[in-house]
């Protein structure tokens, strides 16, 4: 008997009943740049259609990203006066703390995560303190980290993202979370990010090039794959409830293999390099819309069941388009 796979493609109809993955706006994740001030909107030059917030103004538009069927957001600082160890994240009166809880308070069903790092508290733009021979100082590093999740977690946060790196970071700071009552607050730590060249525009948006060196020292190594493994195995069993991969595209055999090895869900994040290149290439006609959700679906087929893009705004009505109901 001949076997005839197009006749599972005919129709849209047929092809909506054994499509195998779908996207859904409940599992997309939109990140904010925050900046100080009132009254700010400003669009980023590296990246159209994103902008640096004032907390006014991003409470201005949430409205109008709950219209578009975005219900999480990723909140990052970019503040003027950064210190030599970043312990000024830790402020209960800071920006993020304060956005986190005018969102909850305004749009208590937005799921609000905030983005744990030293990068954009530092001066030097590092992820991690630094002791005098140049070696990491992990404990000191630690202590800090553990310090803004915490006072991103009193402030309302649903969720706290470490992004930095750092050995150990997930188990001090589910210890730090568990022993001041909030036992309640997921952990989604960024567990296998790659010391990638695609973060370029994100940089300019946070204001978070390192002012010397690199994060190669940190970040890991684009050519290693087991090595992802195993971070993300180590950031499990310290008490990660949901792990990252980030860039997506780039590295879809790694979420991939984590889909295959382990048992939490697994976040993607489409970084800004990667939004940057489909953007531009959608705007000069290169490729059309439907590129943005093939790069987003691709992402969902390897493996992850949360995607972190700054297509959220669009992607309500791609699925309308791609996947109608």
């Amino acid at each position: 008997m001949a076997k005839r796979p197009t006749r599972l493609r005919r129709t849209k109809a047929v092809r909506q009943l054994v499509k195998e993955n779908h996207l859904h706006m409940d599992q997309i994740i939109y990140p904010i740049f925050l900046v100080e001030g009132n009254g700010i909107k400003e669009e980023i030059s590296s990246m159209k259609d994103q902008f640096h917030y004032s907390i006014d103004l991003l409470l201005e538009d949430i409205p109008m990203f709950i219209e578009k069927g975005i219900g999480k957001l990723l909140l990052f600082a970019n503040i003027t006066h950064k210190s030599k160890d970043g312990s000024s994240g830790s402020d209960e009166t800071g920006l993020v703390q304060e956005c986190i809880r005018q969102i909850k308070y305004n749009f208590p069903q937005m799921l609000v995560i905030a983005d744990v790092c030293l990068c954009q508290y530092k001066d030097d733009g590092h992820c991690c303190i630094y002791k005098k021979n140049s070696e990491i100082d992990r404990l000191a590093t630690l202590e800090v980290l553990s310090d803004i999740a915490l006072s991103y977690a009193k402030a309302g946060a649903d969720i706290v993202a470490p992004s930095d790196m750092m050995d150990g970071r997930v188990k001090d700071i589910r210890k730090k979370l568990d022993n001041n009552g909030f036992e309640h607050v997921s952990i989604m730590a960024y567990s296998a990010k790659y010391a990638s060249s695609y973060y370029g525009p994100f940089r300019e948006a946070a204001h978070s090039a390192p002012s010397f060196g690199d994060r190669k020292s940190y970040q890991m190594d684009p050519a290693n794959s087991l090595e992802a493994l195993r971070e993300i195995e180590l950031d499990i069993k310290e008490g990660a409830d949901i792990v990252m991969i980030k860039p997506a595209m780039l590295y879809l055999d790694i979420i991939h293999l984590a889909k295959e090895h382990v048992q939490v869900p697994i976040a993607a994040y489409q970084v800004s390099g990667e939004y940057a290149m489909i953007r531009s290439a959608v705007d000069q006609g290169q490729i059309n819309s439907r590129g943005i959700y093939e790069s987003l679906i691709s992402i969902k087929r390897s493996g992850a069941s949360i995607i972190i893009s700054y297509f959220a705004k669009e992607i309500q009505e791609i699925i309308l388009k791609e996947e109608p109901l």
